[in-house]
Formats: C-alpha cells, sequence, structure tokens
C-alpha cells in the first residue's frame, strides 16, 4: 500500500489506484473522518488486496477483518450496491449507535479552522466503568468498560488502575492483563484495539480475594486519568 486517497480510495505499490468495493462516497463534511480512519488503518500495515472487478479491490487487515466491513461498522462510511449481509446489519448498528458520519444530524462535526484558537483540551478523554458483576467468598467477577470521549480515533490502549484490597486478576477476557502487587495493567487484544470517538470496548475477568471488595479509585488510559463512571 503506497497511500490511502481517500476513505475508499487507495494507491496501491505499484502505483495504481483502486476502489475499495461495496463502499459508498462519504459526504464532504464526514470525508475528513473517512480518510484519517483508513489512513490509520491500512497505512503501514500488511494489508492483503484481493481483485473484485477491474479498479475495484477488497482489503483484509492483519488480523483477519474486512476493511470496508469495518469502516462501515465505525460509521465512517456507508455501504453501495449491497442489498443485505454483514456490510447492511453493520451500518444499521452504526446509524442506531449514532456512530461516526450518523452522529450530530448525520455527519461528525467539522474540524476546527487552523486560524482559529485551538479549543482547549477535555478535562478527561476517557471514561472508565468499573463494574463488579458477581462475587461469592474468596472470589469475584467483574467487567471494565472504556469509552473514547477523546475526539479522536484510539489504534491501541493500555488501562491500568490499583486495588486496594488485596484482590488480584485470575483469569481476563478481550484483553491482556499484568499485575505487580496491587498495580494491574490490562492492553487491547488485536481485535478491539480501535476504540472509535465516542465508541467504547469491554473486558471481562475473574478474580480472587481475601477480605472485601471494592471499586478502584481511579484509572488511566494510556497513561492519562480518566474519569470513573
Amino acid at each position: 500500500m503506497r497511500t490511502v486517497v481517500d476513505g475508499r480510495t487507495v494507491e496501491l505499490a505499484d502505483g495504481t489506484r483502486a476502489r475499495i468495493s461495496l463502499l459508498a462516497e462519504p459526504p464532504p463534511c464526514a470525508a475528513p473522518a473517512a480518510l484519517d480512519f483508513a489512513t490509520k488503518a491500512l497505512l503501514d500495515k500488511e494489508v492483503r488486496v484481493s481483485s473484485i472487478t477491474p479498479g475495484e479491490i477488497s482489503l483484509t487487515l492483519p488480523d483477519g477483518t474486512d476493511y470496508a466491513l469495518l469502516a462501515v461498522q465505525y460509521g465512517f462510511l456507508r455501504t453501495s450496491g449491497v442489498d443485505g449481509g454483514p456490510l447492511v446489519e453493520a451500518e444499521s448498528k452504526a446509524e442506531k449507535a449514532k456512530l461516526g458520519l450518523w452522529a450530530q444530524g448525520g455527519c461528525p462535526a467539522p474540524p476546527p479552522s487552523s486560524t482559529s484558537a485551538p479549543a482547549p483540551p477535555p478535562a478527561a478523554p476517557c471514561i472508565v466503568v468499573y463494574r463488579i458483576n458477581n462475587q461469592w467468598p474468596g472470589a469475584f467477577q467483574a467487567d471494565v468498560t472504556i469509552r473514547n470521549v477523546s475526539g479522536a480515533l484510539v489504534e491501541a490502549w493500555t488501562v491500568r488502575w490499583r486495588f486496594a484490597d488485596g484482590e488480584t486478576v485470575t483469569q481476563l477476557w478481550n484483553g491482556t492483563v499484568s499485575q505487580s502487587g496491587a498495580d494491574v495493567s490490562v492492553t487491547n487484544a488485536g481485535y478491539n484495539a480501535l476504540i472509535v470517538q465516542d465508541g467504547s470496548v469491554t473486558f471481562g475477568f475473574n478474580g480472587a480475594v481475601t477480605g472485601p471488595i471494592s471499586a478502584p479509585s481511579s484509572f488511566s488510559v494510556n497513561g492519562t486519568a480518566c474519569t470513573t463512571g
């Protein structure tokens, strides 16, 4: 992949420009966000290219995900020429969740003018919700949801917290965990690294404890403190 032209057009290594099949052209107000998403998802990645029809291709990301499906799922692009199947289902879910171009009346907010003063950063770019779902003597089960309110695409994430009551993580899903004493660090799995604007990911775990159980008082994502929900 040499370059990304727009959200649904790429330039291959041989200089050929090709359109990604089954994706509609984004409206002008959504084009910058679609281009940013495509660049981060495709450029400098080992993307597999399959020819569909002359001038159109299908792209598969390193983890096996179809790029068109991912772009529609997160609301950056709409489908074109599709009557049913996973793409239509993903588009319907994105619309219901008001993701990407479905948000704010059909388009993401336009980027600030280069001549205007930069907007102050949000107080916290993330919200973390820690929920204890079940507990029994000596053990418990919990899940953690990370919401991205930074206004930008998160390409990978690591969430950290500190247990207060001697808890330990014994088994975790949808992420990779490491723990040193009371300090816990969880990094994304390969399939849930991306968190779109106003999107979220959730992982869960089983834990062991010898005394009371309480929710951690603070969390950080990629080194930045988050609001707790």
